[in-house]
């Protein structure tokens, strides 16, 4: 038995569910749908919204419109997932947003645990465990909750064993948070006004790929907490491949390459020769106006990286890319 299972559902926050798609599989998107309809408590459930990224079909988000508590926004030419997730918020109605990839499935009692997390403190952006959906069978497999989120000098995302101290903890009580230094950024909820508050998402990120760590930074250095939280469970396909590109002329590499100059030039201060030095090649890309994010970070106040890696992810290995393959003593 859970022990959200007593919660007084009405002490905790309404919440928006936030669904953005392009091209997805009728069927995977559907699963997802009727995942968080049936395994959400009623009263909890404010809104799903779905964010209709242009896909080639319009029918994809018009024949969803007629499911109970489903909203269809469809995007008049494709933003990709950052700016799609920026109009779902804008829109959304709900006191906590719900972030949800198109292609999972929720598990029994997956929404309240992340509620009882921020009406604590509005301050907590927490993730589930994020299972996994094979994508050859979508049979659900259960999967190792005893990692956490984090990134190499590459800045790209990983997932990390535990600490000895956090696994101690987790012997003791399975069920508590267990803090992260980054989010996989597929899967989340958070506080409408404080990620409005944060600086949502960097507006002049391309399609996807970085914004989840760029995010994680973000939320550390400036004051909030990320949290993993064990009682809560969402089941999501990894795909071997895209179903679509990243715009004429521009490809994964260079999207994502963008997207990471700008989390490197923003929050790493000097350590951003870290992330040049892991990818020499960066530096060839262009990554555009920074002044509103810099302006953003000093209007927060946020702390700086070195703090960061101090306090938060001591197990950050950049400093090692820079003494052992580059030779300063």
């Amino acid at each position: 038995k859970s022990k959200y299972s007593s919660v007084n559902l009405d002490e905790l926050p309404k919440t928006s569910v936030i669904i953005c798609f392009h091209n997805e599989a009728r069927s995977a998107l559907l699963r997802t749908i009727y995942s968080v309809l049936n395994q959400s408590p009623y009263e909890l459930l404010k809104e799903i919204l779905l964010v209709d990224d242009f896909s080639e079909d319009p029918l994809d988000g018009e024949l969803l419109k007629t499911i109970p508590k489903v909203k269809v926004i469809r995007l008049e030419h494709r933003q990709g997932l950052i700016r799609a997730r920026l109009a779902g918020s804008t829109a959304a109605v709900g006191e906590v947003l719900v972030f949800l990839d198109s292609h999972c499935e929720v598990t029994i009692g997956w929404l309240e645990p992340l509620l009882v997390r921020i009406k604590k403190d509005k301050k907590h952006v927490v993730s589930p465990v994020i299972d996994i959906i094979n994508k050859d069978n979508m049979k659900y497999v259960t999967a190792n909750s005893n990692i956490k989120g984090g990134f190499g000098p590459n800045l790209h995302f990983k997932w990390e064993v535990l600490n000895y101290e956090q696994m101690q903890h987790r012997r003791d009580d399975s069920t508590s948070p267990i803090v992260t230094p980054a989010i996989a950024g597929g899967l989340f909820a958070v506080d409408k006004d404080f990620f409005e508050y944060i600086g949502s998402y960097d507006d002049e990120m391309e399609i996807w790929g970085g914004e989840n760590v760029e995010m994680s930074m973000r939320i550390w250095m400036c004051g909030a907490t990320l949290e993993i939280m064990p009682c809560s469970r969402v089941g999501h396909i990894f795909r071997s491949t895209m179903p679509y590109g990243f715009g004429p002329g521009k490809t994964y590499h260079s999207t994502v390459t963008k997207n990471l100059r700008r989390t490197a030039e923003v929050w790493m201060d000097e350590k951003k020769s870290i992330f040049y030095k892991a990818q020499p090649a960066a530096k060839n890309i262009e990554f555009g106006n920074i002044s509103s994010r810099l302006a953003l970070k000093k209007r927060l106040n946020c702390k700086s990286f070195d703090w960061f890696i101090s306090n938060i992810y001591p197990e950050f290995n950049g400093q090692k890319i820079i003494t052992e393959q580059y030779g300063q003593l």
